[in-house]
């Protein structure tokens, strides 16, 4: 049974965002949506809560439809109320004194601790804030649920948990959900629309499967835009021979012939339509500088404690040598950031703990890109810090993605995108041998995730992460620490401890 339904929609903001969307949500549906940051995505989701107005198109809801949108962030007016509260106020007035077992029925559902109910939303984690929209949400028993990013800021662990909860919904809500965390998509939903400015697709299956039916559709559009531009060309040969031998002729008939092949051919051009070509959000790009050092640093059973001096586990005797690339494993809490944080110490020269080749020059990206000052602006962080010219640095920040709209604007504007991008260009310039990267898909696309991925493993890059996307995990790493059990021990795959965190849920 449809629920929306969706016809010819369009938004232009400036440039068009997407043009002539047409989309059926009905009952069942698990939809993910896919497309490049800043490309729609989000806008779309707002047009289809009703909070966005759109350009031009019709959108028609079941009559009585309650829509459940969750968006990015908690409203700053918001950010003052505990947890508990904001999903309380989701209900109507009139049902929250007697109906208040219902927001305790949807926080145990998401499994939130009580401490946390009754904390501040502005003292919680972006995950926890993100468990208080989805929650405010549900209580008020939604027909369709819009998600925007819900996976943003969850550890391995909460991503499970949601995955479980999606699954455990009544089958006949449907879902539209838009996420860059790819494995995340496979394991929740049954339909994929890729959004575009033009000719968005829509696929009957989850996002890998429907990732190759697109590149199919891709290159055959390729074929049949080649194809029909061959035969107009072909035309307007013949068109020219027959011109020739009717004006030597003086053959009218030839010449009417020539015309009408001539019109025939630029029919057949204008009505030719050029495969999807995807509007860049710019390129990523790193280097390996290279070191003679057959060890870079090296662990010989270094201690590993908690803020608090807490002792949370010993390394073990470790190293790191060149081509390396080190998943670090762990629930949340088991102290990865402290030994990614140790690390920095040890080769900013600030701890000597952990021993290192003299030769190591490090790249650094932590999970809130806090290396990037919201002070500065994109040309101050570049073209300031690394030497470059003031001409070179705006064609570098061009294409990594920040437009000369945006160069000599405050980065605390930028979207988290463009900082992450931002945040990579800058990791290039200092040439490093061994890149230490906290989370490093968070904010990136797929498609930057993906030119990441490439990037690391192309030039055999020495690198230490921490990441709770199972896909760049899994594409990316050669060597995988897991802190269990107070020991930091080496697996053969990350996959035992996948399980073991989604078991736990």
């Amino acid at each position: 049974m449809s629920l929306m339904n969706i016809q010819n929609l369009s938004v232009t903001l400036g440039d068009p965002l997407f043009i002539d969307l047409s989309l059926t949500i009905s009952k069942g549906d698990r939809i993910g949506l896919v497309a490049a940051n800043g490309q729609g995505k989000s806008t779309l989701l707002g047009c289809l809560s009703g909070q966005t107005d759109f350009t031009s198109g019709e959108i028609t809801r079941a009559r009585g439809l309650r829509v459940g949108h969750v968006e990015q962030n908690v409203p700053a007016a918001n950010l003052g109320d505990t947890l508990y509260t904001h999903v309380l106020n989701a209900l109507p007035p009139d049902q929250q004194d007697f109906e208040s077992w219902r927001v305790d029925v949807a926080l145990d559902a998401l499994d939130v601790p009580f401490d946390l109910q009754q904390k501040p939303l502005a003292e919680l984690s972006g995950g926890w804030q993100r468990t208080a929209m989805l929650a405010a949400a549900w209580v008020t028993e939604p027909d369709v649920l819009l998600l925007d990013e819900p996976t943003n800021h969850l550890d391995l662990n909460r991503i499970a948990l949601l995955q479980n909860w999606l699954g455990n919904l009544p089958r006949e809500t449907p879902v539209v959900v838009t996420s860059h965390d790819r494995a995340f998509l496979d394991a929740t939903t049954n339909r994929t629309l890729f959004l575009r400015a033009e000719r968005s697709r829509i696929f009957n299956v989850s996002f890998s499967h429907a990732r190759q039916e697109l590149a199919q559709t891709d290159e055959a559009d390729e074929r049949r835009f080649a194809n029909d531009l061959n035969k107009a060309t072909q035309l307007r040969k013949q068109a020219a021979k027959l011109k020739n031998i009717g004006i030597n002729s003086g053959s009218d008939l030839l010449i009417t012939k020539t015309k009408q092949l001539t019109e025939r051919a630029a029919k057949m051009e204008a009505a030719a339509k050029p495969a999807h070509v995807e509007r860049s959000v710019g390129d990523i790009k790193l280097v390996n500088s290279g070191t003679h050092a057959k060890a870079l640093l090296t662990f010989n059973d270094v201690q590993v404690s908690a803020p608090d001096n807490r002792p949370l586990y010993t390394t073990g005797q470790k190293w790191i040598a060149q081509g390396d690339r080190i998943v670090l494993l762990g629930a949340n809490g088991t102290g990865k950031t402290q030994l990614v944080e140790m690390i920095h110490r040890a080769l900013s020269g600030a701890d000597d703990t952990i021993k290192h080749a003299p030769s190591v020059v490090l790249g650094y990206s932590d999970q809130h890109l806090s290396q990037l000052d919201d002070n500065d602006t994109p040309m101050t962080a570049i073209a300031g810090k690394f030497g470059v010219g003031d001409q070179r640095t705006r064609g570098l920040l061009a294409a990594a993605g920040v437009n000369i709209r945006m160069q000599d604007t405050k980065l605390g504007t930028l979207s988290g995108g463009q900082k992450a991008r931002l945040a990579m260009l800058a990791l290039r310039l200092a040439h490093p041998n061994f890149y230490l990267l906290d989370e490093p898909t968070n904010h990136l696309d797929i498609d930057g995730q993906e030119a990441l991925e490439d990037e690391l493993t192309a030039h055999g890059a020495a690198c230490l992460i921490v990441s709770h996307d199972r896909s760049f995990v899994r594409n990316v790493g050669n060597r995988f620490w897991w802190i269990d059990r107070k020991h930091l021990i080496e697996v053969a795959s990350p996959e035992a401890f996948f399980a073991n965190e989604i078991a736990t849920v």
